[in-house]
């Protein structure tokens, strides 16, 4: 859960709460909670940088060892001895630093994944409708990932290129306090260039992951929609489009290289280095420097070497990670047009449902429905029918709080269906749709997706009621069989079956067939209206068809058009007082 108030859908259970209020706050709220591993990154880093500027300092004394009269090279085996250990303490430091580094970056992440698909699923239906699902893939998959490349290499050689920074400083004062000077004054330069790099790379980074999602959508789109490309002849020119977008990414790309070949603080490490030798100089010829202090004066100055020549990659880095957390924390934060209202009501249902004066229009378009009206007593089957763009499929989805009414109440069991609890409102509800969407599973594991737990013989046994059990058994692993795999494919007819089957076995109190049967065929259909007919006896069934044998059997018909009640009654009254109603069967 968020620190922020959210709405949302269903607010699914997070493992962890985290800081919203912005990129760097939500990743360090992520961060904390690997402290053990952020004080051994600090650790190792700060015994890295120490330990490496002890070489410069056991270099200069054997130098000054070797070159004193008569040599004392006596002095030179402790001092290797020296050089040795630290090295390997060094190496066993620099291990605890890169290995909490990446432990920290792949846990961070698993955990952002795990935040975002758990908001993804919480979002409302208008946000997924709205919401393109090349960006959101793009976001939640290379985003993610520039997150966890901005902790390792990123940060940890920031963190670990930070204390190289700070060494020369603190060991120059031991030969002169005069020398302080050169690593001062590149400190300075360089935190003055670092800002004015990390400005003019900020927006570039943005633009890049945004232009990689646009990328990614423009790929979504044409595969989702294969058939119609490839129907329409259209391939060059999605091809074409696509050359566009991925032109675009380049040119980004480009000018980001373009920042980074611009990187100033190289040119002033070598400025720095050769002013700060020169001064070691002078120093030594007035007596106040001996040639072993000049020798490890200017190894502590090639220290600044690491953190200028890393910090061209791991700025940029940083800086790309950041751009991915804030488009991924858009996503999560944005807001739903629905409320779980975990405190509704849930108590039993008994399947009516009544309109209320309802109107409905989708963000930014006109109204779709307006001042619809009706009551449907439980157990009755209803069929609503009107021409394609009268609102028939939007009326059924104010149902189950798909959307929310704009203005009236949709009521079930007298209840307001914004105050019912939405998972208990939703569980007792069932829509079967046109364009049915099967899972990349076996056959039982589809039929079973409302209850998970439903045993094989009960799968079975409703697989028959929806006339799909005799196709199912004619697969070599039967229901074993995973759907999209090894060239298995379903037809439309044999979709919806399964989708009728995974129905009748949620139990549902409401079930709405939104033109469920139109991919079936003749031979089929008449065992298909029966297991229809058996499945909506006893509870409230809506359905949405063009099909005369199934509107004749309805309790009640609405007639909707362009978004308004044009009739209600039965087949026959229909037929002799609605000119609406005899002009769908004309």
């Amino acid at each position: 859960m968020s620190t922020l108030a959210q709405r949302s859908e269903f607010t699914l259970p997070n493992r962890y709460r985290t800081n919203r209020g912005g990129p760097v706050r939500w990743i360090l709220s992520h961060v904390v909670r690997s402290w053990y591993l952020v004080v051994m990154l600090f650790a190792g880093a700060l015994g890295n940088a120490g330990l490496a500027a002890v070489v410069p300092v056991l270099v200069g004394q054997a130098f000054e060892a070797v070159t004193d009269t008569p040599p004392r090279t006596a002095a030179l085996l402790p001092i290797s001895l020296w050089l040795v250990g630290s090295q390997v303490v060094r190496s066993v430091l620099q291990l605890g630093r890169n290995f909490s580094a990446e432990a920290i970056g792949q846990r961070l992440e698993r955990d952002i994944r795990d935040e975002l698909y758990t908001s993804l699923l919480g979002k409302s239906m208008t946000f997924h409708n709205l919401q393109p699902v090349g960006d959101t893939m793009a976001r939640a998959i290379n985003d993610v990932r520039e997150i966890n490349l901005m902790l390792n290499p990123g940060i940890n050689l920031v963190i670990g290129s930070g204390n190289f920074l700070i060494m020369p400083l603190l060991f120059a004062p031991r030969y002169h306090p005069a020398l302080v000077l050169a690593p001062a004054v590149f400190i300075l330069g360089y935190v003055l260039l670092l800002w004015q790099y990390l400005h003019e790379l900020n927006p570039i980074t943005t633009q890049v992951r945004r232009s990689f999602g646009k990328l990614n959508t423009r790929l979504a789109e044409a595969l989702d929609g294969i058939e119609t490309v490839k129907g329409a002849a259209q391939e060059q020119y999605e091809i074409s489009l696509f050359r566009q977008h991925a032109r675009a990414v380049r040119d980004w790309f480009v000018r980001q290289g373009d920042v980074e070949a611009r990187f100033l603080p190289l040119l002033l490490m070598l400025v720095v280095q050769a002013g700060g030798l020169f001064h070691a100089f002078l120093l030594f010829r007035d007596g106040l420097l001996a040639v072993g202090d000049v020798v490890a004066y200017f190894g502590l100055l090639q220290l600044f070497g690491f953190p200028t020549f890393v910090s061209l990659f791991s700025y940029s880095q940083v800086s790309s990670g950041l751009a991915s957390a804030r488009r991924i924390l858009e996503l999560i934060n944005r807001e739903n047009d629905l409320d779980q209202n975990a405190a509704g009501y849930s108590g039993p249902m008994r399947g009516e449902i009544e309109f209320r004066n309802v109107s409905f229009q989708y963000p930014g378009g006109e109204e779709v429905l307006s001042g619809v009206s009706f009551k449907i007593r439980p157990g009755q089957t209803v069929a609503i029918v009107g021409q394609t763009g009268s609102g028939k499929t939007t009326l059924v989805k104010l149902v189950n709080r798909t959307y929310d009414v704009t203005r009236g109440q949709v009521l079930v069991d007298e209840v307001d269906v914004r105050d019912w609890n939405l998972e208990a409102l939703r569980q007792n509800i069932s829509i079967i749709e046109q364009d049915i969407f099967l899972f990349s599973r076996s056959i039982a594991d589809n039929i079973a997706f409302g209850r998970p737990d439903a045993p094989r013989e009960t799968i079975e046994t409703y697989a028959r009621a929806a006339q799909a059990d005799e196709f199912v058994r004619s697969f070599k692993d039967g229901y074993d069989t995973v759907i999209g795999e090894r060239g298995v494919t379903l037809s439309g007819g044999q979709r919806q079956r399964l989708a009728l089957a995974r129905a009748f076995l949620i139990d549902p109190r409401i079930l709405i067939l939104d033109d469920s049967t139109s991919a079936i065929d003749s031979a089929t259909e008449d065992k298909i209206q029966r297991a229809i007919f058996a499945a909506a006896r006893g509870r409230t069934t809506l359905i949405i068809t063009h099909r005369l044998s199934q509107i004749r059997w309805a309790d009640l018909i609405v007639v909707l058009r362009k978004g308004r009640v044009a009739a209600i009654g039965r087949h026959e009254e229909l037929l002799h007082t609605s000119e609406a109603y005899r002009r769908i069967f004309s």
